[in-house]
């Protein structure tokens, strides 16, 4: 399958679809599509697949598109000013924050995953249920911010700000630590910080969703009745 992504910081993904291939979607992620684009929305995987998804922030059920006949094209977008990324799943499974999947070719696997230590789930950001993308082919994520992309050497950590990783390989250890009661009082950044050790790939992105927000939220019109 042939793909672009273009645009800056609100940006598209444009996929060739070949006759016989089959693009996977989250429901709503279509902004436009040729006319010989064939849509459809199908329970992947059956019920329990579905469930997990959603469980995962993913829609219950893909939407699958197709060509009829000759090549077609579909465009698809995320829901908030950001950045796609494309990864290649057959060089390796990736574990992705919740709601990062925009989409994908048939032949990868979308299912849930979990963070393995308490600590992690609570103060590391990413909460405890998170995406693992595996299999073969393309799978496209989405987030808030752009994105800063670190290949750790083994052994090598990457302190990040709460909930800021978007998305790293499996083999890589994700952790908390803690920056101390001092730092947490006057340094802004909380009181423990993600850790990312390596080897592998780690995506980073420069603001969450929930910053975005909040910084909106002080200009939002308030009713002052």
């Amino acid at each position: 399958m042939k793909y672009t992504i273009t645009g800056s910081n609100l940006q598209f993904v444009n996929c060739e679809i070949e006759p016989g291939e089959t693009l996977l979607s989250n429901a709503g992620a279509m902004v436009m599509m040729s006319g010989n684009c064939d849509m459809k929305s199908k329970m992947e995987g059956g019920f329990l697949a579905g469930l997990k998804r959603s469980i995962s922030g993913s829609s219950f059920m893909l939407v699958n598109y197709t060509a009829a006949g000759g090549t077609a094209t579909v465009s698809l977008a995320g829901k908030a000013p950001g950045k796609i990324y494309d990864i290649n799943v057959g060089d390796g499974a990736w574990i992705t924050q919740k709601t990062a999947y925009l989409c994908s070719e048939q032949s990868v696997n979308l299912d849930i995953a979990f963070q393995k230590k308490l600590g992690s789930i609570f103060f590391g950001g990413e909460g405890l249920v998170l995406q693992k993308l595996s299999g073969t082919g393309k799978a496209f994520i989405h987030a808030c911010g752009d994105f800063n992309v670190v290949d750790l050497a083994p052994g090598q950590v990457l302190k990040v700000s709460t909930s800021n990783a978007v998305a790293w390989q499996d083999g890589v250890k994700y952790d908390i630590a803690s920056l101390g009661i001092k730092n947490a009082l006057f340094g802004g950044e909380g009181l423990f910080v993600t850790t990312l050790t390596g080897p592998g790939k780690v995506i980073i992105q420069s603001m969450t969703l929930y910053d975005l927000a909040m910084s909106l939220y002080p200009l939002m019109p308030k009713d002052n009745s």
